[in-house]
């Protein structure tokens, strides 16, 4: 698979390369594991480290819609007015909003043993959504 992977082109910027493939049934897009954020690919570091193109890629199972000018609890900046790549909620308390730059920030520098909502401080269906929805978080957190 290697040498075949050298030829395949990247859906998202064109070019030859691209190693990671879309797992979603029947689909063949390929790229690159850093076109990935900018195509809106979904990348589960966890196992069996699968991606997922935009069209396959998993999606918040909790039913929720911010408030009219609803604030990410991270940076303080609005949120967009429904759950897409880029804004996330918490799936436990469904109130806590975030961008998922933000939540990958507050995950890379908590690390896995101390990542929470930072509302309602659910541990486990929160990590379990976010690593889910391609959040990456280490095992021990960044200093």
């Amino acid at each position: 698979m290697g040498l075949l992977c050298s030829f395949q082109n990247c859906y998202i910027c064109g070019q030859i390369g691209a190693t990671i493939y879309c797992c979603g049934r029947h689909c063949e897009l390929s790229f690159h594991l850093p076109c990935a954020k900018q195509g809106r690919c979904v990348t589960q570091f966890i196992t069996p480290y699968r991606a997922f193109c935009p069209t396959h890629s998993p999606e918040q199972a909790v039913e929720a819609t911010p408030e009219p000018g609803t604030q990410c609890l991270i940076c303080m900046e609005p949120v967009e007015d429904r759950k897409t790549f880029s804004t996330m909620v918490c799936p436990a308390c469904k109130t806590a909003w975030f961008h998922r730059d933000c939540i990958q920030g507050q995950a890379l520098h908590a690390g896995y043993f101390s990542i929470q909502c930072p509302l309602c401080r659910n541990r486990d269906a929160f990590r379990k959504d976010m690593l889910t929805m391609g959040i990456r978080i280490p095992y021990s957190h960044t200093r």
